[in-house]
C-alpha cells in the first residue's frame, strides 16, 4: 500500500496540519499525565487501525520512559495488572468514545464516573479534547495510507515547528 498523498507537502493540508498540531500543543501542555496521554492516543489508534499513529505514540511512549511491557499490553488492559485505577478510567474513555457507533450513548455513565474520580476539571478537559484530536489524526492517517514504521520520536513536533 502506497501512501495517496502527503498531507505536509500540499500548502493547504500542510496549513491546517500546522494548526491542528497547534491545537494538539494545549494538551501536551495540560496537567494530564504524559503517561495517559500516549495510552489513550495508542488505544484509539489501534481501534482505527492507523498504523503512522500506532507507531508515533508507542514511540514517544518509549522515549516518554514508558515500558515495552505495558505498551505491548494496552490492547488488552482489561486482562492487565500493569495499569493504575485511572489508566484504566481512561482506557475505557478512549475505547468508549472511539467507539462510536457501537456504543448508542457513547462515553457510559459508570465510565464517565470513573474518569471523574480520577481526573480533575483541567485534565478531563485535555482527555476529551485529547481523544477527538487523536481520532481525527487516525482518519487523515487512514484516509492517505500513511504507513507506520518510519516514525522517530519528535519529528511530528519537528515538522511543524
Amino acid at each position: 500500500m502506497q501512501t495517496r498523498f502527503n498531507l505536509f507537502e500540499n500548502p493547504v493540508s500542510a496549513a491546517f496540519m500546522k494548526r491542528f498540531a497547534g491545537a494538539g500543543l494545549a494538551i501536551h501542555q495540560s496537567t494530564l499525565p504524559r503517561t495517559v496521554q500516549e495510552l489513550v492516543s495508542l488505544r484509539a489508534s489501534q481501534i482505527n487501525g492507523c498504523g503512522w499513529c500506532i507507531d508515533m505514540h508507542t514511540k514517544e511512549a518509549v522515549a516518554g520512559g514508558e515500558s515495552a511491557v505495558r505498551l505491548n499490553l494496552v490492547a488488552a488492559w482489561r486482562e492487565s495488572t500493569v495499569f493504575t485505577e485511572a489508566e484504566r478510567a481512561a482506557l475505557a474513555f478512549a475505547e468508549e468514545g472511539t467507539r462510536l457507533a457501537d456504543a448508542h450513548q457513547g462515553v457510559s455513565d459508570e465510565t464517565w464516573a470513573r474518569v471523574r474520580e480520577h481526573y480533575d476539571d483541567d485534565q478531563i478537559a485535555a482527555l476529551v479534547c485529547l481523544l477527538g484530536l487523536i481520532n481525527a489524526a487516525n482518519r487523515f492517517a487512514v484516509l492517505v495510507h500513511q504507513r507506520g514504521g518510519s516514525y522517530e520520536p519528535g519529528m511530528f513536533a519537528a515538522a511543524m515547528s
